[in-house]
């Protein structure tokens, strides 16, 4: 038998459910939340709990892409050590994340 024929419609008058139709759309928005959402969620908690575990010494780098030693840390400010005597302050959400030596 030819596949246009075997893809064509039923000629009868048989209802389809209403609900049937809604399938793929929710298939889609299910994908749509494991495969772009979720994946950013945990991205941002774990870089919260990365700002929240900030202390003196380590070795960061923001999202400008200067790279300092954190010398204090306060609530929403961290102070870099980026070259002797030389002293910068952030916000802690300019901070990108630890440089793993």
């Amino acid at each position: 038998m030819p596949w246009f024929l075997l893809m064509a419609q039923p000629a009868g008058g048989g209802s389809q459910n209403p609900l049937a139709a809604f399938i793929p759309i929710i298939l889609i928005i299910v994908v749509f939340y494991f495969l772009l959402i979720r994946p950013q969620q945990k991205r941002a908690k774990s870089h919260r709990l990365m700002l929240d575990a900030l202390k003196t010494g380590d070795q960061v780098v923001t999202i400008g892409g200067i790279r300092g030693t954190v010398t204090a840390v306060d609530q929403d400010t961290v102070v870099l050590r980026v070259a002797e005597n030389v002293k910068l302050t952030f916000n802690k959400s300019a901070i990108a994340g630890l440089i793993k030596e």
